[in-house]
């Protein structure tokens, strides 16, 4: 294992008591205290946005985004440094800011890269159409929340959390299976989402990132990932993300059954969705 992964490597104290390996150490207690810690910041924080009025309905949209993207980063970041460095105390090496120019750089080659070969086959297949370009859609909102604030808010969650932990009680195999369900489970309540939609999310991203976090130990590059996926599919293409209507550089649109085009919650329930992404799983898993 390499220099990241021995730092990542928790074990508990050998002066641990009884009662503190169950209720501090073990990987249950780690995962409720990190959710405990979270969900009170969370509270906390939307308390004080709400105080300022970043949150009003007629809040100016940029402050809007900005009390969004805050509300899916900080809670988890806070809970996430508190368990590391305050329950495991370790070094956050999966987060270290001197690695994310590098690994969040070679996060965001992969999702562009993923992204572009999914869209160029839907176009090749002819299911995707642009139908113009929109030089003045606003971006910056769909940046900061569907890309920044749910990259890394649901990897520290999905992948730093719970697939590490489990993976140390349970071993790789089941901690990519409950994380990879987890993640699609996630994302049942998003519109147009159905059982296939979800079962794809699933597998195309709760293993692939499973398996790129199990094999790089970096939580940068699935960041990085996860936002470059997210920004080329609304952003760029004009594809709706997991649901969530997309404003971006091209209006576009999805034709065809929905087993091709991913219907009403865009490509990442296309079965080409799920066959590109599936290629770097195998690849992963080969290594």
């Amino acid at each position: 294992m390499d220099a990241i992964g021995t730092q990542l490597a928790f074990a508990t104290p050998a002066n641990a008591t009884r009662w503190q390996r169950r209720l501090v150490f073990s990987p249950v207690a780690r995962i409720v205290s990190f959710v405990v810690t979270m969900i009170a910041a969370g509270f906390l924080l939307g308390s004080l946005l709400h105080l300022l009025g970043w949150t009003a309905k007629d809040a100016d949209p940029a402050l809007r985004a900005l009390a969004m993207l805050l509300e899916q980063v900080l809670p988890a970041l806070i809970a996430y440094l508190a368990l590391v460095r305050g329950v495991e105390r370790r070094p956050v090496a999966e987060l270290s800011l001197r690695r994310l120019p590098a690994q969040g750089g070679l996060g965001l080659l992969i999702g562009i890269a993923l992204m572009s070969i999914t869209v160029a086959a839907l176009w090749l297949l002819g299911s995707y159409h642009v139908l113009r370009t929109d030089p003045a859609a606003d971006w910056v909102p769909a940046v900061l929340v569907v890309g920044l604030g749910a990259g890394l808010g649901e990897e520290i969650l999905s992948r730093g959390v719970l697939f590490r932990i489990v993976e140390e009680g349970l071993g790789t195999w089941w901690a990519l299976a409950i994380s990879a369900l987890f993640f699609g489970a996630a994302h049942l309540g998003n519109p147009g989402a159905t059982a296939w939609s979800s079962a794809a999310i699933a597998i195309e991203a709760g293993i692939l990132l499973g398996l790129l976090y199990h094999v790089t130990r970096s939580l940068w590059i699935c960041v990085g990932m996860h936002l470059a996926w997210n920004v080329m599919q609304g952003t760029v293409f004009g594809i709706a993300v997991s649901g969530l209507p997309a404003h971006g550089f091209l209006v576009a649109s999805l034709t065809g059954p929905a087993w091709l085009s991913g219907g009403g919650f865009g490509a990442e329930a296309s079965v080409v969705a799920l066959l590109v992404c599936s290629s770097l799983s195998s690849l992963l898993l080969a290594i």
